[in-house]
């Protein structure tokens, strides 16, 4: 009995040894993660007093931006992470995976902070005049996927013990797949400095892409999409690459011109347009803007026919002048005289090629703003005045027969008949 005793005391001790080593390395790593959690709390709230401090100080707004995205606060959390490292011999043979976990979590952190601080940075740019014409959020965004890649492949590398190089070397087998995973990455960021380098598109200009539906103002240029909101308040998401492949009109130099184009015609029945009578060559040199014309073209035109010994008893033989031809010049002295076309621009009134609809009498001036409710109201006054003006001159406007049109001639028909 007293052998068996003996045997068995030994095995005792070292099973209570054993288990209160394990309780102590327990409450070891207890203690650790408690400090750890601790010291990144104090980190994190330090940090931020300190930080707003000095940013509640500061009157510049870069150091309000960089507070916002939260640098500083995400670069606490290396604290804890380091206390790990620190301590990591206490986990024994655990302890080297501990190290690689607690430098995984660094590089991991400081990922973050780069992300924070470029998009901080980003901010801070679009606030200068500069932005507009240079947008960089495409290569912001192109250095976050780098770094996120570069950053992934290390902690990958670092939690399987190997040398990061040899992972990248690795990968070279696997570029095919790389350039399909990141295909629009690539096509995105190819685009964006074509973008940047021609000043094709910048932030506030008014594009029209009809394949996309997109006509509206361009509020974000990104790695992947161009925003554009369309003037009925929809969003259009263009991709960036697209802009390089598809045609597509960008309004800037009209807008920055301070005019914008009224291209429009009026379709004049032919049937309408006759020589001037002498009686409606004396009523039109009545019209203020173009008495002098009347005056000037009459004298002109009878001193070349005196000359040519035309005989004007044909109506076709020599020169006259034509209701057409007149009204024309009357529709360029209205312009040339109307407060809302720029003077400094093209100005025509032009005859176009004759259509079955009539002939085409195009109006192509500049309104003097690029205000769209105020070039509308340019557009409309003028038009509204020479379709008014044009019976004066005994032309008709070219108009389809309509049901009021046919309604009329049917009536006339059964007053001719009953006559």
């Amino acid at each position: 009995m007293k052998g068996l005793l003996l045997k068995l005391i030994p095995d005792a001790v070292i099973e209570f040894s054993s288990t209160r080593a394990e309780l102590f390395l327990l409450i070891q790593i207890s203690a650790l993660i408690i400090v750890s959690l601790i010291s990144w709390y104090i980190s994190k709230k330090f940090v931020k007093k300190i930080v707003y401090y000095y940013v509640r100080k500061s009157d510049n707004t870069w150091d309000d931006i960089i507070y916002e995205k939260r640098v500083f606060e995400r670069l606490a959390h290396i604290v804890p992470a380091m206390f790990f490292y620190v301590a990591a011999d206490i986990f024994m043979e655990a302890g080297t995976a501990v190290r690689r976990l607690a430098i995984s979590y660094m590089i991991f952190v400081v990922m973050l902070v780069f992300k924070s601080a470029g998009n901080a940075a980003l901010e801070i740019y679009e606030h200068f005049p500069i932005s507009k014409d240079r947008p960089i959020k495409g290569l912001i965004q192109v250095l976050n996927i780098f770094v996120f890649f570069i950053g992934s492949i290390v902690i990958v590398a670092i939690l399987m013990g190997k040398s990061p190089a040899l992972l990248l070397s690795g990968l070279g087998a696997m570029t095919a797949i790389l350039l399909l995973i990141f295909k629009d990455s690539i096509l995105g960021f190819v685009a964006g400095i074509q973008i940047v380098a021609n000043k094709s598109i910048k932030k506030g200009d008014w594009i029209t892409m009809s394949k996309f539906d997109a006509d509206g103002e361009v509020i974000d240029i990104a790695l992947h999409v161009v925003k554009i909101q369309n003037w009925d308040r929809t969003i259009v998401y263009v991709p960036t690459a697209k802009f390089l492949e598809e045609s597509f009109t960008n309004w800037r130099g009209m807008l920055e011109s301070g005019g914008r184009r009224i291209s429009r015609s009026m379709y004049i029945d032919m049937s309408s347009i006759h020589y001037l009578t002498d009686s409606e060559i004396n009523e039109f040199g009545k019209i203020q803007l173009i008495s002098g014309y009347i005056q000037s073209k009459t004298a002109e035109i009878k001193e070349w026919n005196e000359e040519n010994k035309t005989d004007t008893s044909v109506p076709v033989n020599g020169r006259r002048l034509t209701n057409i031809g007149t009204f024309r010049e009357y529709a360029k002295q209205y312009l040339v005289n109307h407060p809302g076309i720029r003077k400094d621009a093209t100005l025509l009134v032009r005859q176009l090629a004759p259509e079955p609809t009539g002939l085409p009498l195009q109006i192509y001036v500049f309104a003097n703003t690029t205000e769209w409710a105020g070039y509308e109201k340019i557009q409309s006054d003028i038009f509204d005045h020479l379709f008014a003006a044009v019976e004066y001159f005994g032309l008709r406007v070219f108009q389809n027969p309509s049901g009021s049109d046919f309604r009329s001639l049917n009536l006339k028909i059964k007053d001719a008949g009953n006559g």
